[in-house]
């Protein structure tokens, strides 16, 4: 039995499994394997912690409810179908990724790049989850659902608060039991992040939620402006000393 509902949430979210492996390739290249079983081990239990929470309480991603339709043919962990605590975990990689890379030749503090992988995750969810609302417009299905709607193409702001704390919480706990950033090799990261957007973006165009691509391309094409000058300014601060002692 609980071989066939492992084999049912592999073959029912095939993306999800997908998206699971370039985390454990790109991981395993960057933070090595260790420490990206260690990421996943610490993000999986806060992220399953924080929606079996807003499920019964409203923290804090909102209240929400999974309606179970899918109950005898995935594997769920209480009521929280088990495939959707574990994108947490690609997800917060991607974000730690873009984040280490907008604040490269700095030195953050790990509260800081925390709190960057955090608001970039958000970032992300700003269109993951209204168009997992939609789910039963795509392949996803109707698998949850905010009860009191929300004024964020059905999402309440709550949720996006939610994903900010949850990715913070994950990437900072990773960071102090890590003993800190290591690794390097961020575009494998970096290009995930974007093959996340980009899947995203793309069943939205598909069911014709236009509204929401156009406010999804443009936070993150400001957020890559952003990028793009901090890198800048990182370069040109580098520079400098450089220039320093050519000239002596």
């Amino acid at each position: 039995m609980l071989l066939d509902l492992i084999v049912g949430t592999v073959t029912l979210r095939p993306y999800v499994f997908a998206f699971l492996g370039l985390f454990l390739a790109a991981g395993g290249a960057d933070l090595g394997w260790r420490r990206t079983v260690l990421f996943g081990g610490v993000v999986w239990p806060i992220a399953w912690l924080g929606e079996f929470s807003s499920t019964r309480t409203g923290i804090p991603f909102g209240l929400y409810h999974y309606t179970g339709a899918t109950r005898g043919q995935e594997l769920y962990i209480s009521n929280v179908p088990f495939m959707d605590a574990l994108s947490f975990t690609f997800l917060a990689y991607a974000s730690f990724s873009v984040a280490r890379a907008m604040l490269a030749g700095r030195r953050p503090s790990r509260a800081t790049l925390a709190l960057l992988a955090g608001a970039l995750m958000m970032a992300l969810d700003v269109v993951i989850d209204p168009l997992a609302v939609r789910g039963d417009r795509w392949f996803l299905g109707r698998i949850f659902y905010y009860p009191s709607g929300g004024a964020y193409f059905g999402v309440p702001l709550s949720n996006f608060a939610g994903w900010l704390c949850v990715g913070a919480l994950g990437v900072g706990a990773y960071l102090a039991l890590a003993g800190g950033v290591t690794g390097g090799r961020l575009w494998p990261g970096v290009a995930l992040y974007y093959l996340v957007l980009g899947f995203n973006l793309a069943v939205t165009a598909w069911i014709g939620e236009w509204t929401l691509v156009a406010v999804g391309l443009a936070l993150h094409a400001a957020i890559a402006a952003t990028f793009r000058y901090l890198r800048g300014a990182a370069g040109a601060a580098s520079a400098v000393p450089r220039e320093g002692v050519q000239r002596a």
